[in-house]
């Protein structure tokens, strides 16, 4: 439990970026709403809950959420052994109760309803959503009128907060779709079918997905392309596809003559289904409309009504937001991947050599970087072998990148001289003609000695050693012809290294997205990079690569990776 001096910094403190996330997430919701930790300290707090307690924000951030608001019917503290809420938080389950008590701003005793649930901060870390309504607002301002059939207020309230939360989450359009149909199906009914307009404008049943218990079955015969949207047409399903409106349908609906091939779609999709009530609301962002979302009842009792259809439009309006993010995500990934198709080459082919070579993006980027290997064959009849890191994990990354290693390849061609002076070349051009600012690399050379051995020269510009492993498992890195990174504007003279290679030994060039890890030394990374690369030198080269990269590459990676893998010929 936090002491009273940490909780008081604590509720002064600026929210850090995830906290702040949260806290936007949280504004959506309608009703009072915090986010707490672990140990039940307040994360993050919206301005309902704010107005309901009477307290801002900084009096809320950091404190003990039982110790600040939980008290008894007369304003008493309320014992940790009585509180339901404690208990269903230690538990990590959902739970609810309809009358409880907070203690407000100034002391006064707060009736309210309240409903939590678990909660995801992020990858590694859990916490607890709170929402709570006061009561005594309710008890001053009952409205008579129809409700929902659909959920209770608290309960539509987690629905809304859990949409926004579990779909906001992912950048992938088919895993949104795959939460958005376990959050409605079977809570609100027992059949979802969604209808996306792809970009190209035409209109696709994506998801027909049915409820058989506790089960969700697709039903791929009902899925597929759609005729046109009609212009003119006032079929509910028509209507949402054009954004007019959300509307309810039943059978009925479509039993007259169609005045469309949606409408003959439509009355397919409830004669194989037994749908008798629908639900239908337009799926849209704010800068498109995106689809239709239809929740249909077969086997659940009941009608849908009027005053279901917000709840739905809400769902559907956060799951437009949702897959407009992740379609652009995936249309810029899209993007980079023929991008980097484009910048990474294929190897040549050297009589004698094998090599092999990988590219893995990092894990949030749009499957595009700085990092790059390079292979080519010289004017003297040498093979070059290149590395390297320009900083970043994005299109203009790719695109130094792409600068670097172009120039590269043309004074590599074109000038006879040793890496060194190529490098050195490279980096003066670096400075005055590209907008990379700092890049890593070495640029080696490979060719045959005598007795058909094979030598190796290279210089390095701040890249990581490579690493050379003997047939037999010895392994050590190739530490000279070090000098300073590309891109700082340090003069000083470039120096070249020479190493012969072993008959059978394998010359591995990596990034440093290899062997960096968060909380962890780089002496670390390069350790385990040279336990595993020795245990794996009988490994055909394939093998080898792609072993290496399974065991060495950290789980915690953020950065990409490239890695280039050349293996002398056997002695004969």
């Amino acid at each position: 439990m936090a002491g009273p001096e940490h909780a008081q910094s604590q509720g002064r403190r600026v929210l850090s970026a995830p906290d702040a996330a949260v806290a936007e997430a949280l504004e959506a919701i309608g009703t009072g709403a915090y986010v707490v930790d672990e140990q039940g300290r307040i994360l993050a707090v919206n301005s309902r809950a704010e107005q309901f307690l009477g307290r801002p924000a900084g009096d809320l951030l950091g404190h003990d959420a039982h110790d600040l608001l939980h008290r008894d019917a007369h304003g008493q503290p309320l014992p940790r052994t009585q509180c339901r809420m404690r208990q269903a938080f230690h538990a990590g389950r959902t739970a609810q109760a309809a009358e409880d008590y907070f203690a407000d701003g100034d002391g006064a005793v707060l009736p309210i309803s309240w409903l939590i649930a678990p909660f995801a901060l992020g990858a590694c870390e859990r916490g607890t959503l709170v929402l709570f309504h006061s009561r005594r607002s309710q008890e001053s301002d009952v409205r008579p009128g129809p409700t929902s059939t659909l959920l209770p207020e608290l309960e539509r309230l987690a629905l809304l907060a859990a949409t926004t939360t579990q779909l906001t989450s992912t950048l992938d359009v088919d895993e949104a779709l795959r939460r958005l149909v376990t959050l409605v199906v079977p809570r609100l009914a027992d059949w979802a079918i969604i209808d996306l307009i792809t970009e190209r404008d035409e209109v696709w049943r994506t998801v027909v997905v049915e409820a058989e218990g506790d089960i969700l079955v697709r039903h791929d015969e009902l899925q597929g392309p759609m005729p046109p949207v009609p212009e003119e047409s006032p079929m509910p399903l028509s209507r949402a596809l054009r954004g007019v409106a959300s509307t309810l349908a039943g059978p009925q609906t479509y039993q007259g003559p169609p005045d469309s091939g949606i409408a003959v779609e439509q009355r397919r999709l409830f004669d194989a289904s037994g749908i008798h009530s629908a639900a239908i609301a337009p799926i849209r962002s704010t800068r498109a409309l995106l689809g239709a979302l239809t929740l249909g009842r077969a086997r659940q009792p009941g009608d849908f009504n009027t005053v279901d259809l917000p709840l739905i439009e809400d769902i559907a309006r956060r799951a437009g937001l949702a897959l407009d993010n992740a379609r652009l995500y995936q249309r810029q990934r899209k993007v980079a991947e023929t991008m980097q198709n484009h910048l990474l080459p294929q190897m040549p082919r050297v009589a004698g050599l094998q090599m092999a070579v990988r590219y893995l993006p990092a894990p949030d980027a749009s499957q595009v970087g700085g990092d790059w290997y390079d292979a080519f064959s010289l004017s003297d009849g040498a093979t070059a072998l290149a590395i390297g890191d320009v900083v970043g994990h994005d299109l203009e990354a790719a695109a130094g990148m792409a600068q670097v290693r172009n120039m590269l390849r043309a004074y590599a061609w074109a000038l006879q001289e040793p890496p060194s002076r190529i490098v050195e070349r490279l980096d003066e051009a670096v400075l005055h003609i590209t907008d990379v600012t700092m890049a890593t690399m070495i640029l080696a050379r490979v060719e045959e000695a005598d007795e058909g051995r094979w030598k190796l020269t290279w210089s390095n510009a701040g890249h990581p050693p490579p690493l050379l492993i003997s047939h037999d498992g010895l392994a050590e890195y190739l530490t000279g012809g070090h000098g300073m990174l590309l891109g700082t504007g340090a003069a000083g003279a470039r120096v070249d290294a020479t190493a012969l290679l072993p008959p059978g030994s394998t010359l591995l060039l990596y990034t440093d997205g290899l062997i960096e890890e968060p909380g962890h030394t780089l002496d670390e990374g390069l350790h385990r990079l040279h336990q595993h690369a020795a245990a794996l030198a009988h490994r055909p080269l394939v093998s080898f690569t792609d072993q290496l990269l399974r065991r060495v590459r950290p789980a915690a990676n953020d950065d990409d990776v490239a890695l280039l893998a050349l293996r002398a010929p056997a002695r004969t």
